[in-house]
């Protein structure tokens, strides 16, 4: 696609930014979790079972997948019903519905639903985000080709975010009442996706002043997650009113609107230079293999390969495996965070802590994975997984410093948990555009992505929710309290984090031959 004076691929990174911001609900489910099973008289097993389905839908994406492909790839064409708004918009409408009924389930609006109904309303809001995923971050790879890992991170990290972002709107609006919290999600995200979706498009290029607009973003963002550390710092040790807390939402909703001045200045500077001073090409060109210049031995990896042909190949496995690992590992740790707070006595404003700064460690793991594993791919050409690798093993330590159950350790390991848990969701989808190609990213991104739910439903209900109403069982009011409820469970769970960094090691060792004549073909062009 063309870029029309205001309408350009910088302009699309800020409309992915901000539906980014605001729809990692998912990161927030401690905060409506204890209301979810009171009104619903679950235990903690169903409960879990309740949140894997969340998460059943939240990384289940292969028709988000084949919808790009269909509306949104370079191949598909142009016209009204094409374009990656429209994966956003059927996203948009799950999101809705999905929310909206577990609002109306939770306050009494509709005869308390049986448990089938009530994981199909979570996997519904939470089949959502597969869509929007999809459309921004494919989005992204196909606009800044050369610093996916960059864009990638950003667009992820803020997806990260987001939990810490509406955990402040949580404060402001409905402070207490965490139903009516779920009434809000269903609505204030619907507005922000529906006014920014048009904006959404792939234009295919690539630009020498790429780098110094995405650090710039960058830069940003970081800004933002300092202001919502000193937010959450302030919250805990001074407490803050409710003017003072609308006060710094409304500054954070200011902040979050700076993305648009980068966009501005980079149009404003493509203005200004000459087409020698700032070039664009079609990213077309970069991928073709005819190039002279370039032996089509260096592209063999990451011809576009569909789902079925990157399923028979051994790297998929092993990504597939790693995921198991770590995704489902972490998303265990943030769906339990609330209840794991609980059995050591943790003060209510504490567990929102806590929901708050995993979503921080979170954006800090994205968004850095995806931006240092860009600069040592660059300059060092080490593939990127052997970040991964690393990631994982650190997150082995997160579940053994959480294993000890020591009060102050929690926020220890949360910090490690959360920011190994968020370096895969931006490491892995860079990596399977590299080794699999971008025609069927969003395909293959979200079928590995399979492996998620998988780990998170084996961890969370077969691990954690069966270890824990084991020992809960022997209490009077089937509630345990103390540092022994969980510890087996994060034992066992680091264990199977550092079988993930062995396997990441494996997936390293295939690849880096490939990743360097990767480095070298873009030091070429």
């Amino acid at each position: 696609m063309v870029e029309r004076p205001w309408n350009t691929k910088w302009l699309a990174a800020v409309a992915s930014i901000w539906i980014q911001c605001f729809t990692g609900a998912s990161y927030a489910f401690g905060i409506y979790s204890s209301i979810l099973k009171t009104s619903q008289s679950y235990d903690q097993s169903t409960l879990d079972a309740v949140s894997v389905s969340k998460d059943i839908g939240a990384n289940v994406g292969i028709l988000s997948g084949l919808l790009y492909t269909a509306v949104a790839s370079s191949s598909s064409g142009n016209g009204f019903f094409k374009g990656p708004w429209i994966v956003v918009f059927i996203g948009l409408l799950q999101w809705f519905f999905g929310y909206f009924f577990i609002w109306a389930s939770v306050v009494g609006f509709i005869d308390r639903p049986p448990m089938a109904a009530m994981c199909f309303f979570m996997f519904l809001a939470g089949h959502s985000q597969p869509f929007f995923n999809t459309a921004n971050v494919v989005t992204a790879v196909r606009n800044f080709s050369d610093y996916g890992g960059t864009a990638v991170g950003i667009m992820k990290g803020f997806l990260g975010l987001s939990g810490a972002i509406l955990v402040q709107m949580y404060h402001t609006l409905s402070e207490g009442n965490p139903s009516a919290f779920i009434l809000q999600l269903a609505i204030v995200p619907s507005l922000i996706v529906l006014l920014a979706m048009p904006f959404v498009r792939a234009y295919d290029t690539t630009d020498k002043s790429d780098k110094t607009h995405l650090d710039c973003l960058s830069l940003i963002s970081l800004i933002i997650v300092a202001y919502l550390m000193s937010i959450i710092l302030l919250e805990n040790v001074l407490g803050l009113s409710r003017s003072f807390q609308t006060s710094f939402f409304l500054l954070l909703v200011f902040m979050l609107s700076l993305p648009l001045l980068v966009a501005i200045r980079a149009q404003k500077l493509r203005f200004s230079s000459s087409p020698l001073e700032s070039p664009v090409h079609d990213r077309a060109a970069l991928l073709d293999p005819r190039k002279p210049e370039i032996s089509s031995e260096v592209l063999v990896e990451s011809d576009d390969l569909n789902v079925i042909q990157a399923m028979c190949t051994m790297n998929f496995w092993l990504l597939f495996i790693a995921m198991i690992c770590g995704m489902g590992t972490g998303l265990a740790t943030v769906n339990n965070i609330r209840q794991i707070g609980e059995s050591l006595n943790y003060p209510t404003v504490q567990l929102n802590a806590l929901v708050s700064l995993w979503s921080i460690w979170n954006f800090l793991g994205r968004f850095g994975a995806g931006y240092i594993s860009d600069i040592y791919l660059h300059k060092y050409a080490w593939p990127r997984p052997v970040f991964m690798a690393i990631t994982l093993s650190v997150l082995a330590v997160g579940h053994g410093v959480m294993a000890s159950g020591l009060q102050g350790n929690l926020y220890m390991g949360s910090l490690l948990v959360g920011l190994a848990y968020g370096s895969q969701w931006s490491l892995m989808p860079t990596i399977t555009s590299e080794i699999f190609g971008i025609k069927h990213m969003g395909t293959i991104y979200y079928t590995i992505s399979i492996a998620s739910p998988v780990g998170s439903y084996i961890f969370s209900v077969k691990v954690i929710g069966y270890l824990y109403d084991k020992v809960a069982a022997s209490e009077d009011d089937h509630t345990c309290v103390g540092s022994h409820c969980f510890r087996a469970s994060f034992v066992i769970m680091s264990a199977v984090a550092l079988v993930g960094s062995l396997v990441d090691c494996v997936l390293f060792f295939r690849t880096k031959r490939f990743y360097a004549k990767l480095a070298a073909k873009r030091i070429i062009d």
